[in-house]
Formats: structure tokens, sequence, C-alpha cells
């Protein structure tokens, strides 16, 4: 069997005497959808920092592309080809839509996305890349926060509640995109609350409670019920 691009093995996270994350172990090939689902408080963006390089564990703890890299800072994980899409977007609100893309380009990877690519992907980013990013929607703050993580030209996507505070209608709209996205090769890690549109939109799906993997498979042979259960701890 190739080896997985990504290999989380026994990671442990804390925020000072809080231990958040206990030996959480889980492969992701390269190229596959992957959803991490579960209650809030239950680990999700912690792990997704912990592999960004924002909460730095033993270096053995977190292997991509064959390498330990659990201990190096977020900078080089960036370099390496990790990129992350935060909650809340974090967009840079002094600057406009296509200066906060310009940003995610700033490493120089290269790779299928560009400016140009980005505004294809997101028609509604060329028609306001001039104005300031605090002047869009929440949706079109998505877009711009995945476009300037695309930018980037990374090999592995991480996108923490993709859907969180967004009307359904916006939801599918992006949803319907990531197909383009994992067209270029691009492994991907959505966190999602949403079971239903986690279940629909991977490859495989992890389900996390209060810092454990309680539940993983395919996600055309995991039920509903069962990740609804696991979610709960019922």
């Amino acid at each position: 069997m190739p080896e997985p691009l990504l290999d989380i093995r026994a990671l442990d996270a804390f925020y000072g005497d809080f231990q958040a994350l206990f030996g959480v172990s889980l492969s992701i090939p390269a190229g596959s959808v992957v959803s991490f689902v579960g209650a809030n408080g239950a680990g999700k963006s912690t792990l997704l920092k912990s592999i960004a390089g924002l909460m730095p564990d033993k270096r053995e703890a977190i292997v991509f592309d064959g390498e330990p890299i659990g201990d190096h800072p977020a900078h080089d994980v960036a370099r390496r080809g990790i990129a992350l899409v935060p909650e809340g977007r974090r967009l840079f609100p002094s600057l406009s839509v296509e200066e906060n893309l310009m940003i995610g380009g700033q490493l120089g990877r290269p790779g299928a996305w560009s400016l140009a690519r980005i505004y294809e992907l997101f028609p509604v980013l060329f028609e306001r890349r001039k104005v300031p990013a605090t002047a869009l929607s929440g949706g079109q703050q998505q877009m711009c926060a995945i476009g300037r993580a695309l930018m980037s030209n990374p090999r592995l996507l991480m996108c923490d509640e993709i859907s969180l505070g967004l009307a359904p209608i916006v939801v599918r709209d992006i949803y319907t995109r990531l197909p383009q996205i994992t067209s270029t090769g691009i492994t991907l890690i959505i966190v999602e609350q949403d079971v239903a549109q986690a279940l629909k939109a991977a490859d495989h799906v992890y389900c996390l409670q209060e810092g454990r993997v309680v539940l993983e498979g395919s996600a055309g042979a995991v039920t509903r019920e069962a990740v609804a259960a696991a979610y709960f701890g019922v």
C-alpha cells in the first residue's frame, strides 16, 4: 500500500493544562475528500490547527508526504503544501478582495491555481475584486478565504466550519465548487457540523467526541444514524 499523504499518529494537543486531543490517529490518502464531524468542543478545529503547525506537538505525531512535521512552525508547514481556511474566514479587513487573494500567493509554490483561476472558480470575486473584504457577504467572504488558501497551491486544503453561519443556498453553491478544486489533485479536509452534508461530500468520515475519534469509515458505508449516535455520544 502507498504511504498516505497525511498520517496522524497518537496526536495529543493542549491549551495550557487543558487537554483537547487524546491520542488521535488517522490516515488520509492523496486525492481524497475527508470530513471531520462532531459537536462544538469535540476537537475538530484543534486537529486542523495542529496539522497546520499552529499547535506544535511531537515531530513524529504528524507525518506529511512521508516527512515528520509535528513540531514544525506554521510557515514551514505552509511552504510544504498545507493550507488552512480558518473558522470565521479571518480575511484582512483593510485590504481589498484581490489583495487578500494575492497574499495567499506569496509563497510562490507552483501549481494550477492563479488569480485568473480563482476568478474562474468564483466569478463574484472578480466582480468585487476592488472592494474591501469586509464589504462582502458571508458566503463571498468564505469564497475569498478559500481562494486565498488555493493561491498557495497546496497539496492539502483544510476548510474549518465551511458552512458555519451561511444560508443553505450559499452552502450548496460552495459545495458545488469543491469537485473543481479536487480535480486539480488537491486532497481536501472539511470540518462540518452538518452530518448529511459531510456524508454527501466526502469519501471518508471521522467523528470526534471530546478529543477522540469515536467513529470512522467510508462515507458510503457509514449511516447517518451511526454518525449521529457517535456525534452525541449515545
